[in-house]
């Protein structure tokens, strides 16, 4: 099983499950503890090749969205959460759509931040650039480069260094399997069925997210449950650049879908007992 962490607050409260991105770990959601504890029950996933599920057994030679949405799922099983609130930040968030086409019913609603739904022109030339490349040179050469290309500005240096950091703990052969994945992020976002599975999203963007914030603009359009938030003078890795608007934001959408399903709770009660 996948390595977690939990912050347990108790049964009454509700659990909120963080997926990482690519190359960084649980600790890139350090921002997010001190805040998020307060009102929920915390439970941080390590992807496979990360922080502590660096040696997942059994080794996959390629990963799909429905060995890492079921890798998610046996963590919840686990713990005996039904249904929890998820945030996901960069490749999380496609891993956590991921959850969205194959274990909907266990998602209650779902936070996106520098979410990728879709690949640019320009980020396809990248990826296949960086494919041409990887055999050939040091893959953290490759992760510092694209972190750079994704963060460049003198303001994203907190975020870059974070993830460059995170980064040097995954081994060279995991980073390929989920670099693979990455090129495939395309085809997973248009296999979610919004209408059949109407799941409440809130999309937190930073305004400087040059490569994903266009699409997530665009496509989101079509999802009635989604809301999109974007966030000025922010890049790519807005829960650590911005983590104090991301994190006001996230808890009252959060705390909103909860206020929401106990109305309905209690109206269906009330619709019994008459």
């Amino acid at each position: 099983m996948l390595h977690y962490e939990t912050h347990n607050l108790g049964p009454q409260h509700e659990w909120v499950v963080f997926l990482h991105g690519l190359g960084g770990n649980s600790n890139i959601w350090y921002k997010q503890i001190k805040e998020f504890k307060k009102h929920f029950n915390l439970l941080f996933i390590d992807l496979r090749d990360h922080g502590g599920s660096a040696n997942y057994e059994p080794e996959m030679l390629t990963y799909t969205p429905e060995i890492l949405a079921k890798d998610v799922v046996k963590v919840l099983d686990s713990l005996s959460i039904e249904k929890a609130h998820f945030a996901g930040i960069s490749l999380g968030s496609v891993v956590l759509h991921a959850m969205h086409i194959y274990a909907p019913s266990r998602i209650k609603s779902m936070i996106l931040g520098g979410a990728i739904i879709r690949l640019t022109s320009v980020a396809k030339v990248i990826l296949r650039t960086g494919n041409l490349l990887k055999s050939v040179v040091p893959y953290m050469w490759l992760y510092k480069t694209f972190a750079r290309i994704l963060m460049p500005k003198a303001h994203h240096k907190k975020s870059r260094d974070v993830f460059i950091l995170e980064a040097k703990k995954i081994r060279q052969k995991g980073f390929i399997k989920w670099y693979r994945f990455a090129a495939k992020v395309c085809e997973i976002y248009p296999r979610i069925d919004c209408e059949k599975h109407e799941i409440p999203k809130m999309y937190i963007m930073g305004d400087q997210d040059y490569m994903f914030l266009g699409p997530v603009e665009e496509d989101t359009i079509k999802d009635k449950s989604a809301r999109l938030h974007i966030i000025e003078q922010c890049g790519h890795v807005c829960n650590i650049e911005k983590h104090k608007e991301f994190n006001q934001i996230a808890i009252q959408f959060i705390k909103e879908q909860v206020k929401v399903e106990q109305e309905l709770l209690a109206t269906s009660k009330l619709v019994s007992i008459a």
